[in-house]
């Protein structure tokens, strides 16, 4: 028996990452591969239509992208309010601004439509707050991305952490970011939109960043009791897409010490404005008594205590030790699908009642609560406890 297919709405996905994670590598890739496979051995065929307010860009994307991925067209319109009373939709997805994203959400919620959404949910933890609240009276499926926790990097770690392979954890160390142009004249055009460097249209590292590393550092290594941060805008004008310059007026680099319950020591700093001389975009080091990794987005590497080197500190004669050497790579033991589209499918899934999904707007309002949390540290220069806690997803 032929399952009918679930239509999904979605809305804002004209942008980078959401033409690219979501539509193309997502929603299209799964309709290439006959839908999403149930625990029955059925397949759920699934059924998007696009929204939004460019006109051109939708029907590009619905026409000439889709053709070439699927072999047809998909629908699209730019009439959202239809869209959010239109009963025969069943999923409602927003990757639009952060500003728009809690009345969206909570209209689709109030007409009956699951929804899911790109993080942050929203710009502050009381906003968060009401619509997983709005989430918990209407009943409806709901959940947020959070994509790193199924990127390759990151699986190998959870692999060691489950292993014991670091003993003791004693401290965590990530490093994220990469230099963005400003776009001025004899610059690169910028590689991202201005609204993330105006805090009044919801932009800034901390709230879009610190909401990835509540669920990651949760989920691999506990439950974050505190945080000592220091925010800052480093690059003060830029130019928009109109060629336009404009003021910044949100962070573009963030530096934070979360304490955690278990008391392991996490270090993230986070910069639009550093320049890579290391291995990837993200890199996480985990250091233990018995042994230490750094996971970037895709590979993995790793030292135990038997290859660990016994340096000396003498700045007078040239380093005798490549520290490069004695760690090893760890290998691919399984396909590692498009970490977007791998939870995609735990929530169609989830939607038909195939398996469970913790990953909710409950889940995803804590990571704003470490973002507003960060900002009052960096704000009044001290260390804040996360009122409400961290989340508890595993």
């Amino acid at each position: 028996m032929n399952l009918e297919p679930l239509k999904i709405a979605m809305h804002g996905v004209t942008g980078r990452m959401g033409t690219n994670q979501h539509l193309i590598r997502s929603i299209l890739a799964i309709i290439r591969q006959g839908g999403v496979q149930l625990s029955s051995g059925q397949w759920q065929p699934i059924e998007p239509i696009l929204v939004g307010r460019n006109a051109e860009k939708l029907k590009r994307l619905a026409v000439t992208v889709a053709t070439e991925e699927i072999g047809r067209s998909i629908e699209w319109t730019t009439d959202l309010d239809a869209v959010l009373e239109d009963q025969s939709v069943d999923i409602f997805f927003d990757a639009s601004s952060t500003q728009m994203r809690p009345e969206l959400l909570r209209k689709a919620m109030q007409q009956g439509k699951s929804v899911y959404c790109e993080k942050p949910i929203a710009i502050d933890p009381d906003t968060a707050a009401q619509l997983a609240e709005v989430a918990h009276q209407t009943g409806v499926k709901n959940g947020a991305v959070q994509d790193k926790l199924w990127l390759p990097g990151i699986r190998k770690l959870r692999m060691l952490r489950d292993q014991g392979f670091f003993g003791k954890m004693l401290s965590v160390r990530g490093e994220f970011g990469y230099w963005v142009f400003t776009g001025h004249d004899g610059d690169q055009p910028a590689q991202r939109p201005s609204w993330n460097y105006r805090s009044e249209d919801g932009g800034g590292m901390m709230i879009d960043m610190f909401c990835h590393w509540e669920y990651l550092i949760n989920d691999l290594f506990g439950p974050v009791e505190r945080v000592l941060a220091h925010a800052t805008t480093e690059v003060p004008e830029r130019i928009d897409e109109s060629g336009a310059a404009y003021r910044c007026t949100a962070d573009d680099a963030a530096y934070a010490i979360f304490a955690l319950q278990s008391g392991v020591t996490c270090q993230f700093n986070s910069s639009w404005t550093t320049r890579v001389r290391r291995d990837d975009l993200l890199t996480i080091q985990v250091d233990g008594t018995e042994g230490s990794a750094v996971a970037g987005l895709r590979e993995c590497w790793i030292q135990g205590a038997s290859v660990t080197p016994m340096p000396t500190w003498n700045p007078d004669v040239p380093q005798p030790i490549n520290f490069y050497d004695n760690w090893q790579q760890m290998p691919n033991t399984t396909e590692y699908d498009n970490a977007f589209k791998v939870q995609w499918e735990l929530f169609i899934r989830h939607c038909v009642g195939d398996a469970e999904f913790p990953w909710t707007l409950a889940s995803a309002a804590a990571g704003v609560r470490l973002a507003e949390a960060g900002a009052r540290s960096a704000n009044e220069q001290k260390w804040i406890s996360i009122e409400g806690g961290s989340s508890n997803v595993k």
